[in-house]
Order: structure tokens, then C-alpha cells, then sequence
């Protein structure tokens, strides 16, 4: 609870003084209850002036929790206004009492011993041999990026990767200049198929057995091996999802992320730490080089370059032009010259004519379509009406041709659905998923096969002929020598959503997308969109900077994230008004809302300063001890710079 969230000093009883060493699990009695604990110092006396219990017992000897880890720990708890045992609960998996009795490899090394968590690692070895630049040189400042992480320097770089980007073997190039350099490196990716992607460049370059990978999926064996081996000092690398940003690394020098902006970076556990947030703060902590890159760029890793403390690292235009391919809106002025239906048709001769083209080279296509599902959402036939729940309003959606509707909220099906208003019977599509897309392209190409990439079966890659692969955003697969055209329909889905980051993100699921096809002219993107909007001039210039410069100015002028710090406060009203009573906020703090949540809830958004955002989550902290001492029944989520503000 918030107002335990402080050391406590126990004694410890001679038996146990040789395995009782910071790091360790333990067992103590706190209120009358015997409860998991972490050893985090030891000291000759405490200044605790009243009666000291003992420790009960050491769990495990093996010091798992690295000095670096606990300070990093404290430091993002103090960040998101959250508990170290929270964030401590996020940084070491669950032990594994078989996983840690195995016997250790020959050679393996041993993290040296400390007297407390306050200890500092070691000095970097001497710089290695350079390693080589290979598809760096296509950047001007790429060199000198595996350069200075040789020499054992620590650069800060914010990188916008080329279309056709082998990313992979660009992070394994920055890993093993910075294992040449004597120091250890963590990497972060968003999901499982880029962190196969990774594993396999990084086992190339860097050879077998020189680093391990984390997830949650590898299941409480495989994750504790790997995380021990890492903490032992095994390995020098640690790649993995969010599940390894607290990776402990000895000599940590590189911390990077691929693809910031995706939301699955975002820890939805307390305190809900994001893992570039997470990543940056360990840069800062260890004095190490840090690597945001991406297709795209976030609001935030712009305000990095624009304070100062990261450098871009970009191409010049003359490459980024024969990089590209030919890339043309459905929506502009004299695209609606030649079709007029361009402006509402699902799929615009435009689109049709790429795809045909294509597919008669003997290449495939890629359609990116942004919803799941057959018909996920559906409207009366006769007056457009949204078909509703009879029992909870939720939408309800068709799953497959010839289907009964039902409900995609509560799962009731609606065989007798009658419209409300004009009492119609019939349905009709009112948004249209990838398998419907896939069928209706499959009735449009007869000849041409058709394959599906989703949630229920996520494609790697396809071979390089004629075929037609539709996917829904970050389950697009490479094919063999790229696209012959890449299809992005539907953009309103993107572009209309009720989010901060809606333009943000759409530019980043189309140019994932368009990086996948071929360059012009053999490869050609079509996005059904009107070319006028910002996102869709950024992605037919491929200027992700010039859209997050812009992006950063208007929320600044608007006083969003990352240009202030805002916290979001949810709960039930009476609950979210009893906590911000008791927070002492800082006097330029601006208290907005509220703004309905979901359940019945509401949500309270407070606004400061970035130079006051210690203040704002100290404050949120404290009134959240105040309410947990007092019991208070009802909970409060407390969020700092959540992805979503509505």
C-alpha cells in the first residue's frame, strides 16, 4: 500500500548473516503476518530508536535484484507516482527454486558483491575493434553513432529508419559495437516477431550464447534462466518486450527501442511505466548510449531532439527518394478529375489498378485494412441506424457470410434484431473487417491466392509471387524482395478516432506498411485518403520528422504530452474527489474534467509543467497513502502521461 512505500529495518540473526546479502528474497513478520520482502542494504545500526523483529528467513541466496535495478525500480515508482514494489514486481520474474539449483556453465562469472544497493558498476574495458558500418553508411551521422559506441562513449540517438530497412541487423550492428567497447547492451522490441527478427541478427553478428532473450511468453522456466544468466553476468545483451527493459546487464552500456509509438511498449500493470520512458531513465542513471528508432517518430522522441539531449540520426533526401516507393492519395483533386466514386469508394479504381498491375508482374500485393473480423459493425439497411444490443447497447457485428448477428460487447446473439426506429430487419455493413476484405478480393482476382494476416494467425513472411495478403496493422508480413503494391484502405478508421495520438499513430501503421514494398517504380502505395491531411503529406514525402515537429508544436500550444506532464485520476467520483482533497498539487497545476471512463467511472485529468512533474507525482503518491492509512474502499488509478487521455 502507498503509505508503506519505505524501508523497513529488521535485524539479522548470526545464522543468517553469510545469505543474507543485498538482493536477496526474504521472509520478515510486518503486522503480525510473515510477508515477501527484498534485502536491500546492510548496515551496522539502524536509527530506528524502538525494538527491532528478525528476519524469519533468506528465500534464496542468489541476489537477484542488481544495485542498478533498484535504483532504476525507485526511480520509475517516483516517476508514475506508483510503489517500489510494484515496479520490483514488473523487474524480477517470479523465482524458480528448480531453474536456480541447475549447475552454473563453466566460465560463468559472478556479479561482484556490495555492501548495499547504492553501489556503482564498473568502469568499461578498453575500446574494441570497429565494428563495420555496413547499412549505417546509408545515414551520415550512422558511423560515427557505432563509433562512439566502440570507444565506449555514450550516444543518445533518435533514428528514422529507410524503407526496406534490415532494422535488425541495424540494432545488431549498434550491440556489437557496444560489446566490442567491453560494455553489455538491453534492446527492446514491441512483440514477438520482431523479437525473433532480433535473435536472429544478433546470433549472426554476435555469434551463439552471447545473449538471451525475455518475455512474458517464454513461459517461468525459460524467463528465470534467461534472467539469471543475465544477472550472473553470463551474457552480456538482453533483447526482449517490455518484459526486459529491467533487464539487469552488467556494464550496461546501450539501452535501445524499436517502433516507440506502439502501444504494446505500455505496461498495463502499476504503475503503468512505458518501456522507452523506462529505458531512458536507465540511460541517464548509467551514463549510457541510448536508440530510439523507428519507421515513424513519436511526440516524444522529437521533444528529445529538441531539447538537446538526442541526435537524429536520418538519411539525406537524395537516398530517402530512391529508397521510396511511388506513393499516391485516392483523395486529391486530380485523382476525383479522373473517378469521382474515389471519394467514397472502399476500394477507388486507383487502388484496383496497383493491384492489378502487380499481381500480373507475378508480385504480391499487401492490403492493410485497420478492423478484424467479417463485418464488425452493422447498421439497419433501410434508415443507417448503428445496430445495437437489445441488452447492454454494445455494437453488434456479423462474424461471418450468411452469420447471425451478435453482440461484441456481452457475446448474446441478436437472430431477432429489429431496428428501433424504423423497425427494419435487414443489415447492412457499416464497417468492414480483413476477412470480408479478403473474400471480396478473392471474388475480384479469382485466379490470384488470397491470405490473411491477424490476430487469429500472424503471417512472417510470404513467398515472392503473385498473391493477395490481407493484414490488420503490425501483422504485416515481409515478402520476398518486397511488395508490388501495398493497398491502405479504410484511413477514416485511423484518422477519426477520439485520441491525442490518432494521426500519430496511422502515420506509423502506414509507413510500417510502405516500408514493405518494393521502391519505385516497381513498388507503388496507394492510401485511400484525401491528400491534404497532415499524417498523409508526411507519408508521401516519408517525413516522419517534419510530422512530429509538427505534432510536438501543436500540443505544446494545446498543453498535451510530452510537451506538459499530465496525470490521469480514475475512479468512482467520490473516490477521485476525496484523493485530489488530499493531494498537495503544485500551485501552477490545472485540474481538468471529468471526463467519463468506462464502468460507470469518471476520470480527473491534473496538468503541470514538465519542470514541475516531480512535484505533480509526489503529490498524486502522498494522497493515495492518505487514502490507503485511512482504508478507503473505493480504488483510484493513478496514471502519469497515460497513452490515453479520454
Amino acid at each position: 500500500m502507498a503509505h508503506l512505500d519505505r524501508p523497513f529495518d529488521y535485524l539479522v540473526p548470526a545464522e543468517l548473516d553469510d545469505v543474507a546479502v543485498p538482493g536477496t528474497r526474504v521472509k520478515v513478520r510486518f503486522a503480525g503476518q510473515l510477508v515477501d520482502g527484498w534485502l536491500l542494504s546492510r548496515a551496522d545500526d539502524s536509527g530506528h530508536t524502538g525494538r527491532l523483529a528478525y528476519l524469519e528467513k533468506v528465500v534464496s541466496p542468489e541476489p537477484v535484484l542488481a544495485p542498478e535495478i533498484a535504483r532504476l525500480a525507485r526511480a520509475v515508482a517516483d516517476r508514475y507516482a506508483g510503489n517500489l514494489a510494484d515496479v520490483l514486481r514488473l523487474a524480477v520474474p517470479p523465482r524458480h527454486a528448480r531453474v536456480e539449483k541447475e549447475p552454473r556453465t563453466t566460465g560463468e562469472s559472478v556479479p561482484p558483491d556490495a555492501a548495499d544497493l547504492d553501489g556503482s558498476t564498473a568502469d568499461p574495458s578498453a575500446a574494441g575493434e570497429p565494428v563495420d558500418p555496413r547499412g549505417w553508411r546509408d545515414y551520415p551521422t550512422g558511423p560515427a553513432l557505432l563509433r562512439a559506441l566502440t570507444d565506449g562513449r555514450a550516444p543518445r540517438a533518435v533514428w528514422s529508419a529507410l524503407p526496406g530497412e534490415d532494422w535488425a541487423a541495424r540494432y545488431a550492428d549498434a550491440v556489437a559495437a557496444t560489446v566490442a567497447g567491453g560494455r553489455g547492451a538491453v534492446v527492446v522490441v514491441a512483440d514477438a516477431r520482431d523479437l525473433d527478427r532480433l535473435d536472429v541478427a544478433l546470433t549472426g553478428v554476435l555469434g551463439p550464447g552471447r545473449h538471451v532473450t525475455l518475455s512474458a511468453a517464454l513461459g517461468p522456466a525459460r524467463r528465470y534462466r534467461a534472467f539469471l544468466a543475465a544477472r550472473r553476468g553470463q551474457v552480456p545483451v538482453v533483447i526482449g518486450t517490455r518484459a526486459a527493459m529491467f533487464a539487469p546487464v552488467d556494464r550496461l552500456g546501450l539501452v535501445a527501442v524499436w517502433d516507440d509509438g506502439d502501444d504494446l511498449h505500455s505496461e498495463p500493470r502499476a504503475p503503468y511505466p512505458h518501456a522507452r520512458d523506462v529505458l531512458l531513465t536507465r540511460a541517464q542513471l548509467a551514463e549510457a548510449g541510448a536508440l530510439i528508432g523507428g519507421y515513424a517518430r513519436t511526440a516524444e522522441a522529437q521533444l528529445l531532439l529538441e531539447t538537446g539531449w538526442a541526435r537524429e540520426v536520418v538519411a539525406d533526401r537524395a537516398t530517402v527518394r530512391a529508397r521510396i516507393p511511388a506513393i499516391a492519395p485516392t483523395g486529391d483533386d486530380p485523382q476525383l478529375a479522373r473517378d469521382p466514386g474515389a471519394a467514397t469508394a472502399r476500394l477507388p479504381s486507383l487502388a484496383w489498378t496497383a493491384a492489378r498491375d502487380a499481381l500480373r508482374a507475378d508480385l504480391p500485393v499487401l492490403v492493410q485494412v485497420p478492423r478484424r473480423g467479417y463485418l464488425p459493425s452493422v447498421s439497419c439497411a433501410d434508415c443507417r441506424t448503428p445496430a445495437r444490443c437489445a441488452h447492454c447497447a454494445g455494437p453488434l457485428a456479423l462474424p461471418s457470410a450468411g452469420g447471425t448477428p451478435a453482440c461484441r460487447w456481452c457475446a448474446r446473439v441478436a437472430a431477432a434484431y429489429a431496428c428501433p426506429e424504423c423497425g427494419g430487419r435487414r443489415l447492412r455493413a457499416a464497417v468492414t473487417g480483413a476477412r470480408r476484405t479478403a473474400e471480396e478480393l478473392g471474388r475480384a482476382f479469382p485466379d490470384v491466392p488470397v491470405r490473411t494476416s491477424g490476430r487469429e494467425e500472424v503471417l512472417t513472411d510470404v513467398p515472392g509471387g503473385a498473391a493477395l495478403v490481407v493484414a490488420t496493422p503490425g501483422a504485416e508480413p515481409a515478402a520476398e524482395g518486397g511488395y508490388g503494391a501495398v493497398l491502405l484502405l479504410d484511413s477514416w478508421a485511423l484518422l477519426t478516432r477520439a485520441d491525442l495520438r490518432a494521426g500519430e499513430e496511422a502515420l506509423r501503421r502506414w509507413l510500417a506498411a510502405a516500408a514493405l514494398a518494393r521502391p519505385a517504380p516497381a513498388g507503388r502505395v496507394v492510401v485511400v485518403a484525401d491528400g491534404a491531411l497532415a499524417p498523409v503529406q508526411a507519408l508521401l514525402r516519408w517525413d516522419a520528422a517534419w510530422f512530429a515537429g509538427r505534432e510536438l508544436a501543436e500540443r505544446r500550444e494545446l498543453g498535451f504530452p510530452p510537451a506538459v506532464r499530465m496525470a490521469s485520476v480514475t475512479g468512482p467520483a467520490e473516490a477521485v474527489a476525496d484523493l485530489l482533497a488530499a493531494a498537495r498539487l503544485p500551485g501552477d497545476a490545472e485540474v481538468l474534467g471529468p471526463v467519463p471512463a468506462d464502468e460507470g467511472r469518471e476520470r480527473m485529468l491534473v496538468r503541470v509543467p514538465r519542470a514541475r512533474a516531480a512535484a505533480l507525482a509526489e503529490a498524486l503518491h502522498s494522497a493515495a497513502g492518505v487514502r490507503a492509512a485511512r482504508k478507503a474502499a473505493d480504488p483510484v488509478r493513478l496514471q502519469v502521461d497515460p497513452l490515453s487521455l479520454f
